[in-house]
């Protein structure tokens, strides 16, 4: 039978059913997956001179054993080993931590290398590891372990892997590509990524490594983004005459960015292939009327369209503002969410008014992918927040129609480096310009003892006429907590302010209708101040509201943040944020500096990205984020947007499928494909 990487682990010598169900907690089930598991680090075993090392620095030193090992114990299972190494004609202290087992191989007087970090000031050093007679290699490769299995274990299971199948490794990336970029043959990247003599070696491979990973990856996506153009989809052909003059009957006028957003869905509505379109756009840049003029097309055609919102409260906020936009039109929105479903005489209503399309806008929460929900003619789906949403329930509500067109909306501005990995197989439009008239946010970060000087300010304000959120975090995912913090907060107010100003709260103790009236009566200016901790989900639009207050503001993350102060500013008054924090780490403090510095949300995502790592920004598991072995997303943002533009150019060639040098490529594309791996 003719080997392949693809084989099994269990193929190797050595690996039974309970060693291949450990490799395959660390995500090794084949051999291609083993001659991947790169080294994490190399350790550079060669011998140093003192005068050569660094101070704190890891190095091997070999010399002569001076003093008879002693092994110390203090504690419970705690214990040192010492000895004494004269190295250079200097007696060194040198110290093992728990191995007292190492003793029995220093014998006094005899010659031995150690590996271990080095105090030059204390003449000391601490070992980690005892160097063999006779290492044949000083530039050795350190593995990812687990409690199955030691990092050594997984070494001798890469050498037997690479021993018995280095003949059968194939060049995935084309040669003309590799002649391009100066790219090693895949055979090398392995031997020399695995086997290095030298940190140079390790890292030309490595960069090379890095390049076939994030292309295979983008080859993946563009082979999706192909077949989803091939696959016939629906061409909406909307009344372009009516939808001008509903875009002509806004009270406003569209910015250029919204102009050329909707220029670019309604031309991708038109076209007879499957819309696959995120729109991207920083709160408040007017992403929901976009959504709506898209909407207004379908239903002028003759389709439905379903909106699926992550939240009751969005969902309803969405509702409401649809409904008040298409009365006029005559056009019937509805809203389903697990409050209005449970309703049995409502729901079986709307379900027969969705079958026979007399329903023609529908917008709720997950509830709009249960099994008995049946559009007639569904031709639009739009996600908000599309991230909060898993791949599974978005392909769910996709299937509810037959191909129809899908458009993502999402206000969690990504940064390059994530819609590049994350969306790759979308197209994405983007909203980068504010309405007219909406005014900078002033962000001030202030320490908790001068609470009380922003207090002072906000009471000018609210003299003035304005009003204000005070938003304090949630402690735990504790309704509880929760309660009783927001409690804490308001009643601090009420004692401060003492009946000058009215104070409303929002807490996760509410019930979804108590919630919405608290907003109401805030929007409404019956209460002058908000505390809530909840009021990130509620995305609400209150005009007046120009002074947002973050208590313990370091709790939060930089999106959070972001998506908080974009609840003000959205009137004619000058709006402020006060972020109240004295955080310990220096990374609370690069937040509230980043917050300070930008109100761009872009750049706030970047900088998200660059401090917590891509898998935190996103939620790896929602997102559908690639855990990439060798590549950095961000370190290594340069060769990813290369490695996507040549994906997306050799992909997209007429003779991509003929040319020899691309035949590995699509074998190893169609083989994963048709392992189900998840590229969405």
């Amino acid at each position: 039978m003719a080997r392949s990487l693809n084989d099994p682990v269990t193929m190797l010598k050595g690996v039974g059913p309970k060693k291949a169900v450990a490799l395959n907690k660390l995500g090794i089930s084949t051999v291609d997956d083993l001659l991947t598991d790169y080294p994490f680090r190399y350790d550079d075993l060669a011998v140093k001179d003192l005068s050569e090392i660094s101070e704190q620095e890891k190095v091997t030193l070999k010399g002569t054993v001076a003093s008879e090992p002693t092994v110390i114990r203090f504690g419970r299972r705690r214990n040192r080993l010492n000895f004494r190494l004269l190295v250079e004609h200097q007696v060194i202290m040198v110290t093992f931590f728990n191995q007292p087992y190492l003793k029995s191989k220093v014998q006094l007087g005899a010659s031995l290398a150690v590996y271990g970090r080095y105090n030059a000031k204390r003449q000391s050093f601490t070992g980690m590891k005892i160097i063999p007679v006779g290492q044949q290699n000083d530039f050795k490769g350190v593995y990812r372990a687990s409690k199955e299995l030691k990092a050594n274990q997984v070494q001798k299971l890469v050498e037997l892997a690479y021993d018995q199948y280095h003949d059968v490794i194939r060049d995935l990336v084309p040669l003309s590509l590799r002649n391009r970029y100066r790219l090693e043959p895949r055979q090398q990247i392995i031997h020399d990524m695995h086997f290095p003599t030298s940190k140079k070696q390790a890292d030309l491979a490595r960069r090379s490594a890095i390049f076939e990973e994030f292309f295979r990856f983008q080859a993946g996506l563009q082979m999706l983004k192909k077949e989803d153009r091939q696959n016939q989809g629906i061409a909406i052909n909307y009344d372009n005459q009516k939808l001008k003059q509903f875009i002509g009957r806004l009270p406003f006028e569209l910015t250029n960015a919204q102009k050329r957003v909707v220029n670019e869905i309604c031309r991708n509505m038109r076209e007879p292939l499957k819309m696959n379109r995120l729109l991207q756009g920083d709160v408040g840049s007017g992403k929901t009327i976009v959504a709506a003029i898209a909407m207004y097309a379908a239903v002028t055609a003759g389709f439905q369209t379903a909106l699926m919102a992550p939240t009751e409260i969005l969902a309803q906020q969405h509702a409401e503002k649809l409904s008040k936009l298409f009365a006029p039109l005559g056009i019937n929105v509805g809203l389903m969410t697990g409050t209005t479903v449970s309703k049995v005489t409502a729901r079986r209503e709307m379900l027969k008014h969705l079958a026979n399309n007399d329903l023609q806008i529908v917008v709720g929460t997950h509830a709009l992918i249960q099994d008995d929900v049946v559009f007639k003619n569904l031709g639009l789906v739009i996600t908000d927040e599309q991230h909060r949403f898993g791949v599974n329930q978005r392909k769910k509500l996709r299937e509810k129609g037959h191909n129809p067109d899908v458009l993502a909306m999402t206000a969690t501005p990504i940064p390059r480096t994530l819609a590049i990995t994350t969306y790759g197989e979308m197209d994405v439009s983007i909203i980068d310009e504010l309405p007219q008239g909406r005014q900078p946010i002033e962000t001030t970060w202030l320490r908790k003892k001068q609470t009380n000087d922003a207090l002072k300010f906000m009471e000018r304000q609210l003299n003035d006429g304005a009003q204000a959120y005070v938003v304090s975090p949630l402690i735990e995912e504790s309704e509880m907590l929760d309660l009783q913090n927001a409690e804490e907060v308001y009643q601090k107010l009420q004692d401060y302010f003492n009946g000058r100003f009215k104070i409303g709260l929002l807490h996760g103790r509410l019930k979804p209708d108590e919630k919405e009236m608290v907003m109401q009566k805030f929007k409404d200016h019956e209460y002058d101040i908000l505390v809530s901790t909840t009021v990130v989900e509620v995305g609400v639009d209150v005009p007046n509201a120009s002074i947002m207050m973050i208590l313990d503001a370091d709790r939060f993350g930089l999106a959070q943040l972001h998506q908080l102060r974009g609840r003000v500013g959205r009137g004619e008054r000058k709006s402020y944020c006060f972020l109240i924090a004295d955080p310990n780490s220096d990374y609370g403090k690069e937040r509230m500096k980043t917050m300070v510095s930008t109100t761009d949300g872009f750049v706030i995502a970047q900088r998200d990205l660059e401090l917590r790592g891509p898998g935190d920004v996103l939620g790896t598991a929602q997102a559908g984020l690639p855990e990439f072995k060798v590549g950095d997303p961000v370190a290594d943002l340069k060769i990813l947007q290369i490695a996507q533009e040549e994906a997306h150019r050799i992909i997209n060639e007429p003779d991509f499928e003929t040319r020899e040098e691309n035949q590995e490529l699509i074998r190893y594309l169609n083989h994963h494909r048709n392992q189900g791996d998840n590229l969405d």
